[in-house]
């Protein structure tokens, strides 16, 4: 690589710039079970701030993990889309790792 060249982003890099921010998997981890409401989310999840939340489907939308669907009587529900239904092996990795007490594993 010469100067002046942008270093190449690996993959992991690349991951945590879209599920990276804090509060990003576990309504990733929600959305998992099926379109939810943001009421839902905000039950399911309660103590993420309601103008997080918002913020990170917002930025799960823009980055294609999450769509916007239409439910009756004008409300709105959040699915993931086939991209972040591609996140769930590596949330149960996560999940299982995080449920190990620390010092089990060498």
């Amino acid at each position: 690589m010469t100067s002046g060249e942008p270093a190449a982003v690996d993959g992991l890099t690349a991951a945590l710039g879209l599920v990276g921010q804090r509060w990003a998997l576990l309504i990733v981890r929600e959305l998992l079970d099926g379109p939810k409401r943001f009421g839902d989310l905000q039950r399911d999840l309660p103590r993420i701030p309601s103008n997080i939340l918002t913020t990170r489907l917002k930025e799960l939308r823009e980055s294609g993990l999450a769509v916007r669907i239409p439910l009756a009587h004008n409300a709105l529900a959040y699915r993931l889309t086939e991209r972040g239904e591609a996140l769930r092996d590596a949330i149960e990795a996560l999940d299982a790792w995080g449920a190990e007490p620390p010092g089990t594993t060498e």
